[in-house]
């Protein structure tokens, strides 16, 4: 039964003061992280660039048949429809000397999904979809023709502010091409400079 004794509230016998001091304090903490988590939110759009325009070296290595080694470069283009998530344009042109000389090309495109709640450090995954050339047929690569190519990758962008407007990007993929029924397995290692464009 709750009763009023000497101004204060009890039940069964207890005092309700201990209890409504929990209820405030958990109370105050629930608002205190809303907010908290609201600034965040604010200040990641405010820091989000519009677009962002990469160009790096890149290491291309073919890993069937026998390893062949390519060096090149690869552009990129992104625009971010929120903090996260943006569309990414990635083009690359290598060029190697296995038993001939080979050069290749790779355009692809997809989604790319940025983490930015770090200050100095971005890390980032993306799903590619796209094609690839070459000029020869050497190892694992079928060439002369137009073959499909998928790209799953991961990387970071490294920058002294979140909003900076330029950063050194490093970036992993991992590109499939499909070419006569089999998949050819690659690997590109890359590095460059990123700028980036415009503020959400």
């Amino acid at each position: 039964m709750l009763r009023l004794t000497q101004g204060r509230a009890h039940y069964d016998g207890q005092s309700l003061e201990p209890r409504m001091r929990a209820l405030t304090g958990t109370a105050l903490a629930l608002h205190l992280a809303l907010a908290f988590f609201l600034t965040a939110t604010v200040s990641l759009a405010q820091e989000t660039p519009t677009a962002d325009i990469a160009v790096e070296y890149s290491h291309l290595q073919v890993l069937k048949g026998y390893t062949i080694s390519m060096n090149g470069a690869s552009e990129s283009f992104a625009y971010n429809f929120s903090p996260w998530f943006a569309m990414v344009t990635d083009l690359g042109a290598y060029h190697g000397y296995p038993a001939q000389s080979l050069t290749g090309e790779t355009y692809t495109t997809g989604p790319r999904f940025t983490y930015r709640g770090f200050a100095h450090f971005q890390p980032f995954a993306h799903g590619l979809f796209g094609g690839s050339h070459f000029n020869v047929s050497s190892g694992g690569i079928t060439g002369g023709g137009l073959q499909l190519a998928f790209a799953g990758g991961f990387g970071a962008d490294i920058m002294p502010r979140s909003s900076a407007r330029f950063a050194v990007r490093l970036q992993d993929d991992y590109f499939a091409t499909r070419s006569g029924g089999a998949n050819t397995v690659s690997n590109r290692l890359s590095a460059g400079v990123v700028l980036r464009l415009g503020q959400r």
